[in-house]
């Protein structure tokens, strides 16, 4: 068995580290409850950007948390039972917007961003689906003229991490995308970005690129897990079982549920998150060529194979309660101030849940069980980083050299999760 690795979960990440562990010439299987990429990888704005290396909780959300407070933000909402349940989370999370914290997770985020950008152009064409990827950026753009705090620090970051960025005037953003109405003063063009005409079929090229070389692919949900003299048994729903010398646990937000069956708590919140897709305003008429964010809006609008994706802002919320749509109207009324959207395209909104830790950085690394290792949390970017996720996680579980440095990403950084015994 020491040389079986069972992966759970088949989002971006979990099917990247499979593909990397079978790449180190690991037998490798991979299961999840659902097709591979049918979850929160198939529900994001399909952006791959350095960009991304400030989180939410940073040092300008004090300035902005009176107004986030209010519950009537395009960017935040939150259902107020959920919070008070998860009010440690919330306190530990703010705690992580001081600028210490907040700037080592800049520097880790650079890294494996980086890393996983070179990682998905491997992919992309060992998987025969280079043809998805755009490599024309993608731009923020804002309603007020006047800087704020938070852009302020999100160019002071670019400017230190060697992000390259375009400031841009009304002009500039008509010149750019003529299917945008003139309703922004400003904007910014981040050149270091690419996208993709459709996330989940991202994921499900590479799962079939896994399968093709050999890999072993289950649809089973994974309801527990029990150590073994020689490595683990996985329960899974139905009655199954799998027997593996190591497991990856890759399922996203419901990680922390699967881990509490070995006895472990993990600090997870969920950070909810809807999308629909709309027509556009049809044949001849000027379409969006890149994905647009509008910052004070709270809302990004995708260019997809589907149709133009409007992805909304942040819901603190239980993973499985009932969907609240208010967020997405809001978001729907102010894109269509900034664009023709056309009718939509979708029976129902998508809903799905970012899972986040206190330091919104990902867990990466050996559990304190030792064969039980980490790769989840991704909070908004795991569509992005899941490839450098991989390549960080063969390294530490093959003894090579780590590609980055895997510190800021250990389990160990949180009390009760040390060492593996």
């Amino acid at each position: 068995m020491q040389g079986s690795v069972l992966v759970l979960g088949a989002g971006m990440v979990g099917v990247a580290c499979a593909l990397e562990l079978q790449r180190k010439g690991l037998h490798v299987t991979l299961a999840d409850a659902r097709e591979p990429g049918g979850e929160t990888s198939h529900g994001n704005a399909g952006v791959l950007t350095r960009s991304s290396i400030v989180p939410f909780n940073n040092p300008a959300l004090w300035r902005a948390l009176p107004g986030l407070l209010s519950n009537e933000s395009a960017s935040l909402r939150y259902a107020p039972g959920y919070l008070l349940r998860n009010i440690g989370w919330a306190a530990r999370f703010l705690r992580c917007a001081l600028p210490g914290t907040f700037e080592r997770t800049v520097a880790a985020l650079d890294q494996l961003i980086r890393l996983s950008q070179l990682e998905h152009e491997r992919l992309l064409a060992e998987s025969g689906q280079l043809a998805r990827l755009r490599r024309d950026g993608w731009m923020f753009v804002y309603r007020q003229a006047r800087r704020t705090p938070g852009m302020d620090l999100q160019l002071e970051m670019y400017r230190r991490c060697a992000v390259e960025v375009e400031e841009l005037d009304p002009a500039a953003i008509r010149a750019l995308e003529p299917a945008l109405r003139p309703i922004f003063a400003r904007g910014l063009l981040i050149r270091a970005a690419c996208s993709v005409d459709d996330p989940g079929a991202v994921v499900r090229g590479y799962a079939q690129l896994f399968a093709r070389r050999g890999g072993r692919l289950l649809r089973h949900r994974a309801a527990g897990i029990e150590r073994q003299a020689q490595g683990w048994s996985v329960h899974f729903e139905g009655g199954s079982l799998e027997q593996a010398g190591r497991v990856v646990v890759a399922l996203g937000p419901w990680s922390a549920t699967f881990l509490r069956t070995a006895g472990l708590r993990i600090p997870m919140a969920f950070e909810r998150g809807y999308h629909m897709h709309y027509a556009g305003a049809g044949v001849g008429a000027p379409a969006l060529t890149r994905p647009i964010h509008d910052a004070q809006a709270g809302y990004v609008l995708s260019p997809m194979r589907r149709g133009l994706r409007l992805s909304t802002g942040v819901e603190l919320n239980d993973l499985d309660a009932p969907p609240r749509h208010a967020q997405l109207e809001a978001a729907q009324r102010a894109a269509a101030q900034a664009v023709e959207l056309g009718e939509r395209l979708d029976e129902s909104p998508w809903k799905g849940a970012r899972p986040t830790l206190p330091d919104s950085r990902p867990m990466i690394g050996e559990l304190p069980l030792r064969g039980l290792w980490a790769a989840f949390g991704h909070q908004h970017i795991g569509f992005s980083t899941g490839p450098g996720t991989a390549r960080l996680l063969g390294a530490l579980m093959t003894g090579e050299p780590s590609p980055i440095d895997p510190a800021p990403f250990a389990p160990q950084r949180f009390a009760g999760l040390g060492p593996p015994a």
